[in-house]
């Protein structure tokens, strides 16, 4: 494969920029403190946009990676929040403390410290909120996802609730709008500034622009198998990969298209139309960004890195909805596990999986002033989203101190990228690790070892076999060895994990399944509303909205069939005692990645408003010990429990409130 390469238009003009002496200029240029705009979006296939393969149309995407250097070999954490500690941190997400970064330091306190306005727009999905993590200005939601339309309880602005308009209203559209509005407070200062903009698109639920899902509708009706094997044919003819490259096949769990019956191609293709609408909305607002950057004479010496946290979704945890457009907050679709396999052309697997499909998505870098590869270059070399935070620091020549009130820090595990924006070999003493929940990796040069839900660990020369379809594991046992055995030793050493993070795993199993993966039913949906089942204890606790619930034998037995459940619980007429407590239970299922409680202190505030605080759900079939620290002086009056994003089930038991010093409070069912 190749590490460096450029299209051969480039060359000539190469040789006219060093007759004209631009390149000594931009030399020059680079001198000056760079200004920074790290872009990321949510659940991105590796093909979805055009100089990775794709069919949507990204021009502003195109031309920044056209005039800049893309990474063929891009790493992340294969799921939302975890990324996101990564790309702030420069740590793995566990030895940064999670979601609560208690062991890490961000980027923003970083740059902040050496001088830098800093400034966020987006999806947070993290403890707390960016102005409590070095962030000057923010505008966007604390959760990890919510209606396009209509948002959600969680939106801030810098710091304070923020209520979203009833009408005109898109968050990709006003996520831009405000880094607009914060770009232009940063240059009343005069300070170099550095913008964070985490899109919410295109993760579920889907809603597109009108105008955008008009320019698609009709463009996916001919399906999945014919969408991807474009999208291979282009992604050798751009070069993002080698055109000896064999891509994966359709996977067992995935039909032909043919093979679908009418009612449900009609479905699926109008859920691509929508996704491909949301990817364009998200270039179109980028385009207005770089036109700002380019009126303000920033665009030279801003160094601009697009990067996604995972790969496409495939859970796909809503009834189908058919004939409908989801061009409104009360129309939304799900996910497609179809669509998700051909979006992350050519692997296989998807989002929280650690094989290619999950962890492997595009990332581009453009800086007119500070690259010196040659315009449009390709490197192959691996890089992670931990590696965000010291190129960073070193490009703005910050300092990652070792120290931060209130934090015992961990080292930084990334190392700069900077090497690679000047054509040379990135200096990576240790193997990229890759963990979520029960989905394992490492990779090691040209070697990868992955296991899917703990299952047997596989191994693969991703060198020469890049799609993982050769699993070398028997004919290498002393390699597969080595490396599980180094996986071990970071887990432990590295992520701080606990032990259960790195058990041995079990048994490798004749097909991978998931039961949020799409199921492929004959029948059409009748479309008639089911009637909502009013069950649950009746002792304070309450089902909320598309949730079951049933008590057996002490055990909260949970059943979800759309967004947004959980159960609440009212302690207002309970006289608990002033806080801090804690709320412990023992939970099986739910959502791999993030659960969220909530709490109020006051008679006035309505849930999901009040206290809110995001906690890791591993969801691998076996029983979960949570517990959970809520920080208040005052009485608790009410609780809300989400373990899960969407349809599924979960089962919850010891659930109890208790103070400080271990003393039961309150449990359920009591």
């Amino acid at each position: 494969m190749h590490q460096l390469s450029s299209s051969p238009r480039l060359f000539s003009t190469i040789a006219v920029l060093l007759l004209s002496g631009l390149i000594q200029v931009s030399a020059t240029l680079a001198a000056d403190p760079p200004n920074v705009v790290v872009i990321m979006v949510d659940d991105l296939g590796y093909s979805d946009i055009g100089c990775y393969g794709g069919e949507i149309e990204t021009p502003n995407l195109d031309a920044l990676a056209a005039d800049g250097l893309r990474f063929s070999q891009f790493y992340n954490t294969a799921k939302c929040h975890s990324s996101r500690v990564s790309l702030l941190t420069g740590q793995y997400c566990i030895a940064a403390g999670d979601t609560k970064m208690d062991h890490g330091i961000t980027t923003a306190e970083v740059l902040g410290s050496a001088g830098y306005f800093t400034a966020m727009t987006g999806k947070w999905h993290l403890n707390q909120q960016p102005t409590d993590f070095g962030f000057d200005r923010y505008f966007g939601h604390l959760s990890g996802a919510c209606n396009f339309f209509k948002g959600d309880k969680t939106f801030r602005l810098n710091g304070e609730p923020w209520s979203v308009p009833k009408q005109d209203f898109y968050t990709t559209v006003a996520d831009v709008d405000y880094a607009l509005k914060f770009l232009k407070e940063a240059r009343a200062t005069s300070q170099p500034w550095y913008l964070y903009i985490a899109f919410n698109a295109p993760h579920a639920p889907l809603h597109a622009l009108p105008e955008d899902y008009a320019k698609y509708k009709g463009k996916y009706d001919q399906g999945w198998d014919v969408a991807r094997e474009s999208r291979v044919r282009k992604q050798k003819a751009v070069g993002i990969l080698p055109d000896t490259l064999k891509p994966s096949p359709r996977p067992e769990h995935i039909p032909a298209w043919k093979d679908l019956e009418p009612w449900r191609q009609k479905y699926e293709a109008n859920r691509m139309t929508t996704l491909a609408a949301m990817i364009d909305r998200v270039d179109q607002e980028i385009g207005r960004l770089v036109n700002d950057l380019k009126a303000n004479n920033e665009f030279e010496n801003t160094m601009i890195l697009f990067v996604s946290d995972n790969g496409a979704c495939p859970y796909d945890r809503r009834a189908p909805l058919l004939d409908v457009e989801p061009t409104n907050g009360d129309i939304a679709l799900a996910d497609s596990t179809g669509w998700s396999w051909a979006r992350n052309t050519p692997f296989r697997y998807y989002k929280q999986n650690q094989f290619e499909g999950g962890v492997s998505t595009p990332a581009i870098v453009h800086w007119p002033a500070g690259l010196k590869t040659p315009a449009g270059s390709i490197t192959d070399q691996p890089a992670h989203l931990i590696d965000v935070m010291p190129t960073l620091a070193e490009i703005t020549k910050s300092e990652i101190p070792n120290q931060w009130p209130d934090r015992t820090l961990r080292p930084v595990s990334g190392v700069t990228l900077t090497p690679a924006f000047e054509g040379k070999k990135i200096n990576r003493e240790q193997p990229i690790h890759l963990l979520f929940a029960a989905d394992r990796g490492l990779r090691d040069g040209d070697w990868k070892i992955v296991s899917f839900k703990s299952e047997a660990w596989e191994l693969y020369n991703v060198a020469e076999d890049r799609t993982e379809l050769n699993d070398l594991a028997a004919q290498e046992p002393e390699r597969l060895a080595a490396m599980v055995e180094k996986w071990t030793q970071m887990s432990r050493d590295v992520l701080h994990a606990p032990e259960r993070s790195y058990a041995p795993t079990g048994k490798a199993q004749p097909v991978h399944t998931n039961r949020e993966w799409t199921k492929f039913d004959k029948e059409a949906p009748t479309g008639k509303a089911k009637k909502r089942t009013k069950t649950g204890a009746k002792q304070s606790m309450r089902a909320r909205k598309n949730t079951k619930l049933k008590i057996t034998d002490g055990t909260l037995n949970l059943v979800f069939s759309g967004d947004d459940p959980g159960i609440a619980m009212d302690l207002r007429k309970k006289s608990l005692t002033p806080g801090p407590y804690r709320l412990a239970f023992d939970l099986k299922g739910g959502s791999q990645g993030g659960g969220e409680l909530f709490f109020t202190t006051d008679l006035k505030t309505v849930l999901p408003k009040g206290n809110r605080i995001p906690f890791e759900v591993v969801a691998d079939g076996d029983w979960q010990k949570v517990d959970i620290e809520l920080k208040t002086d005052k009485a608790i009056q009410q609780l809300r429990l989400d373990v899960s994003e969407g349809s599924g089930e979960a089962s919850i038991r010891l659930l109890r409130l208790t103070d400080n010093s271990g003393k039961v409070l309150f449990k359920w069912p009591n």
